[in-house]
């Protein structure tokens, strides 16, 4: 009996394992979308990893709690990042530590899709958006 609950342990936790691993470059949008569409990869009170795709522009805004890793996969933008402009493209890695203003317009005739990282747990909640030419 002790072997079958341990086998059964393992395969369980085999599962839960597989479950976490997602091949970014194979993921496309779910449904058509007007600028902006995202899929939750995983979360939990920790971390949040989001792949976001963006046609044209991400508004300037400041999460209050929270740090963001942004790694640029395809596309090209023009990014705020506090008092600079920068241009991103493919393998770019970008940190926006909490409290930073940031937004970006895409340059590319194809959206951009990024991985985004955030600590802690992204909910929606922090986000704030900011009035700011740029």
């Amino acid at each position: 009996m002790m072997k079958l609950l341990f086998i059964t342990f393992i395969f369980c936790s085999f599962i839960a394992a597989a479950q976490t691993q997602t091949n970014i470059g194979s993921l496309i949008p779910k449904e058509a979308y007007e600028n902006i569409s995202s899929q939750l990869l995983n979360s939990d009170s920790n971390v949040t990893s989001i792949v976001i795709w963006i046609k044209k522009e991400v508004k300037p805004h400041v999460h209050t709690i929270h740090s963001e890793q942004v790694y640029v996969l395809e596309g090209t933008g023009k990014m705020l990042l506090g008092e600079k402009t920068m241009e991103v493209k493919p393998g770019d890695l970008i940190f926006i530590p909490k409290q930073t203003i940031h937004a970006l317009k895409v340059t590319s005739a194809t959206p951009m899709k990024v991985l985004s990282i955030q600590a802690p747990e992204f909910d929606g909640k922090d986000r704030v958006f900011v009035e700011r030419e740029w």
